[in-house]
């Protein structure tokens, strides 16, 4: 298994390189901002087409950790469709893989700051999900402890020989995990932001996602 295992809250956890959080003692795999039909919203609003794949290619990455680690719970944490109207606007097949993946298993959409339960898609919506000793929100509360959110697609650049790079990371401190985004083309905000560097600790670490899960001390 390609990850990085960590306790928060005394909790045995496991960063996946997808992105996606694994709780082995609890079978509950957990992601954030998969932004599900970002393509179909874009082309709605005439910003210019992407190429239709994104659904598609996530709820193949999300079925294969799905298969993987035989999650008995799946968490999708805000932000989980680009908006409304893409989740009413997903094709039929899509949403018939979406019903085939929550078959046998508990699947929670906890909603988004700016977003409501996705429609006639199965699965409980809640504003949060507390499974003790951890919360489950979708953006990180200040002041908060045993926390695992999303919203900030956070990212963080290192050198890699001769050049810089930029991936997907977790960010880990004794308080919080906060999930990279798990959808396809979603955007990174950058670990050195002010907005992380004041919600993380000064030891805080970032998990680099990637076929290998790299830990460094989190860029600022």
């Amino acid at each position: 298994m390609n990850g990085h295992s960590f306790t928060l809250a005394g909790v045995s956890l496991v960063a996946l390189g997808t992105g996606a959080l694994w709780w082995p003692e609890q079978g509950v795999l957990c992601v954030a901002d998969l932004h599900l039909g970002k393509s179909e919203r874009i082309a709605r609003h005439g910003s210019g087409p992407l190429p239709a794949y994104d659904t598609r290619d996530t709820l193949t990455r999300l079925a294969a950790d799905l298969t993987l680690h035989q999650a008995r719970t799946v968490i999708c944490l805000g932000h989980s469709f680009d908006d409304l109207a893409a989740a009413r606007a997903l094709p039929e097949t899509e949403r018939a893989w979406i019903a085939k993946l929550q078959a046998g298993r508990r699947w929670v959409w906890v909603e988004g700051r700016h977003d409501v339960g996705p429609a006639d898609l199965g699965g409980t919506s809640l504003a949060e999900l507390p499974v003790a000793p951890l919360s489950f929100r979708p953006i990180a509360r200040p002041g908060a402890s045993g926390e695992v959110s999303g919203h900030y697609h956070p990212s963080a650049r290192v050198e890699s020989g001769a050049r810089m790079m930029t991936r997907p990371a977790f960010l880990l401190d004794r308080d919080r995990v906060i999930l990279p985004a798990y959808g396809i083309y979603t955007a990174g905000q950058q670990s050195h932001d002010a907005t992380l560097r004041a919600l993380m600790r000064p030891e805080a670490l970032a998990l680099l996602t990637g076929p290998e899960v790299r830990a460094i001390p989190m860029p600022r």
